[in-house]
């Protein structure tokens, strides 16, 4: 029992030892859909501005970006790309990593009900997987999406696997975030932030970051505190 315990809610594996991605049942799709409701019905009350310093979200501008936002700040992430991004540059499509473990399941669920294709895995489980799926996206001519300090922390510490993926698939970092005049503020690790109805919502994308093929170590290094530094520089709490 202490075994069961200790695996609960993290993804299953194969025979092969490989991590397989959790589903959702029927009444964590049932959630889903009541989140996805949730988060449409109080965006639709909220009053957005917003402030763009990227330069790369003009109408008509076709390069694809990685979107990088703090795990607390997940809950409006889907109703701003459809409200400024899609609305400004029609077509676009967007691919977001999620874990693999059952909570993920329930968020890639939410994702697929936005219109979002999910990918699964994080820097602790099916990392490499994920990495490859996220550049087969990029390649298919989706713009990304990325927790840099998720799944677990910590918070506001931006982790390498988002300087990866900038290498791998030559597409800027564009940091994202965002302030609420009305919010409350759960108890968990990363302090995440749920906008209240009738809030109105600062969004400010900010200049973005390119992380050369040739970079070594020592320079995605730099490049991820570069990044830490430019989110941080954003952040409003």
């Amino acid at each position: 029992m202490e075994r069961d315990a200790q695996n609960a809610g993290r993804p299953a594996k194969g025979r092969s030892g490989v991590v397989v991605p959790e589903r959702p049942k029927w009444h964590g799709r049932l959630a889903a859909r009541l989140i996805w409701l949730v988060i449409n019905g109080v965006a639709a009350t909220l009053r957005w501005s917003w402030e763009d310093r990227s330069g790369l979200l003009l109408p008509g501008s076709e390069q694809r970006v990685i979107f990088a936002v703090w795990h607390n700040r997940l809950a409006l992430c889907l109703p701003i790309y459809r409200h400024h991004i899609m609305r400004r540059l029609p077509g676009r499509r967007l691919a977001a990593i999620t874990s693999a473990s059952r909570d993920g399941g329930l968020l890639a669920r939410v994702l697929e009900l936005f219109g979002v294709m999910p990918v699964r895995g994080s820097s602790s489980r099916r990392g490499a997987a994920a990495l490859r799926e996220l550049t087969t996206a990029a390649d298919l001519g989706y713009d990304l999406a990325v927790t840099p300090d998720g799944p677990r922390g910590p918070c506001y510490v931006v982790q390498s696997g988002v300087i990866a993926a900038a290498q791998l698939t030559g597409l800027p970092v564009l940091p994202v975030s965002y302030s609420y005049s009305w919010k409350k503020t759960l108890r968990s690790w990363d302090r995440f932030q749920i906008p209240l109805p009738f809030s109105r919502v600062v969004v400010i994308f900010g200049e973005p970051l390119y992380v050369p093929a040739e970079a070594d170590e020592a320079g995605r290094e730099r490049l991820r505190v570069d990044l830490e530094r430019r989110l941080l520089a954003l952040t409003r709490d």
